[in-house]
């Protein structure tokens, strides 16, 4: 690990050409951690090898051969995966929100990428938020943002993982009837030009329409009405219906559909509607559980193994969809660090172990936070190229290594 840390470091130092300098590391003395943090940064905001040099992003992974396979196949091959957290999400404006929501300003580099495979990961969530990137009343996307998003996204295909883009802090679409036309028309525009920039991809590219869609900041925003979860089912149609029109690898694309504020609530859960009678559909929901453990930042810093939430969890999602032959993917989940290593690990066990009953993914949220009064989800150290929590990730290794299926995609 140590050797291809630092060749890969002086491959970054060697090919990149800088105009964003912000992030980086290595293990050595001031001067050469300021060398590679200069050279990794440059990495990550102008592309990590010669011919993305060569070649625009815009014209790689254009015409890819896709092996057409159903949702529930695809989903067996998937492991553990991480979500590239509060980085092209934040809600700033221009290529600089990249890094406007972390507590270092680490750009993104092929090389932090690289290193999830390693540690057990070979499922790459990259959420991205577009409202704040449009720069006309089309809708159309800051073509720059475009290219950052996939350059991004080539990291984590190039190194042979399983990645999935979506929508996140859209702040334009309310689950109203009053808003419910405007919402389809600017999510069909936004997915017109995603799907359209991504349709040479192959079938390791996911597409979720989604992300926690819900009444922001109404009474009911987290547990939801049956009208706004009926309203979220035609978003979902409109998004499928886009995306399916688009050509090229995205009639057979595999997309994830998700519920209302992708809750694990049984109400939302049941209430999802399939937009399209197909094998290629995945189900999309979020779990932070025990609640009090993992998510509350006021509730306990101690797990209780008799605590039946996650089990009950799992139980649901095969009861409504993994019986019926419709995979999961549980794309966020955690638990905070509040000083307790321990615990965190035997819910982490858990937590991936009632998982695997049901070849169910789940994608850690890693927020690059670790310390403070916040949700602090992080286990990447993105400025110094190493772990967090060796012992959670010794956890996420176990699981990684005891799927067979994943191991061999």
């Amino acid at each position: 690990m140590k050797l291809k840390r630092i060749a890969a470091l002086l491959t970054a130092a060697v090919m990149s050409v800088g105009v964003m300098a912000s992030c980086g590391g290595s293990k050595s003395d001031d001067k050469s951690k300021a060398d590679t943090k200069s050279a990794a940064e440059t990495s990550g905001a102008e592309g990590d090898s010669s011919e993305s040099e060569e070649i625009p992003v815009s014209q790689t992974h254009t015409n890819d051969p896709m092996t057409v396979t159903s949702a529930k196949d695809l989903v067996a091959k998937m492991s553990n995966g991480w979500n590239l957290g509060n980085t092209m999400d934040a809600t700033g404006e221009g290529l600089e929100s990249e890094i406007s929501w972390l507590p270092t300003k680490v750009y993104t580099n092929k090389f932090m990428i690289d290193m999830l495979p390693e540690a057990g990961f070979n499922v790459l969530r990259i959420p991205v938020s577009w409202g704040n990137h449009l720069i006309d009343d089309n809708y159309t996307i800051d073509p720059a943002w475009m290219d950052r998003v996939q350059e991004i996204v080539n990291y984590g295909i190039d190194d042979g993982m399983y990645v999935i883009l979506n929508t996140h802090h859209e702040e334009w679409y309310m689950p109203k009837p009053s808003e419910k036309d405007g919402d389809i028309e600017e999510l069909k525009a936004i997915w017109s030009q995603i799907a359209d920039r991504f349709k040479g991809y192959d079938e390791h590219l996911i597409f979720e329409g989604l992300n926690e869609p819900r009444l922001r900041g109404e009474g009911a925003e987290w547990t939801g009405t049956s009208e706004a979860r009926e309203i979220i089912n035609e978003y979902e149609k409109a998004f499928v219906e886009t995306v399916r029109a688009s050509g090229g690898n995205n009639g057979d694309r595999c997309l994830m559909i998700t519920g209302y504020a992708a809750s694990s609530g049984y109400n939302n859960l049941s209430a999802i509607e399939l937009p399209e009678d197909s094998d290629k559909l995945i189900i999309s929901v979020h779990a932070y559980l025990p609640y009090s453990f993992a998510l509350d930042t006021k509730g306990t810093d101690k797990y209780d193994p008799e605590d039946n939430a996650i089990p009950t969890f799992f139980d649901t999602l095969n009861e409504l969809f993994i019986s019926r032959d419709i995979p999961v993917i549980v794309g966020e989940f955690g638990s905070m660090n509040k000083d307790n290593i321990d615990d965190r690990v035997k819910c982490l066990d858990d937590y991936l172990g009632n998982a695997a009953k049901y070849d169910i993914p789940c994608v850690w949220w890693d927020n690059y936070a670790r310390i403070g009064n916040g949700e602090n989800f992080g286990l990447l150290n993105r400025q110094e190229y190493d772990w967090y929590f060796p012992k959670l990730m010794d956890v996420f290794k176990k699981y990684a290594e005891s799927d067979p299926s994943a191991a061999a995609a």
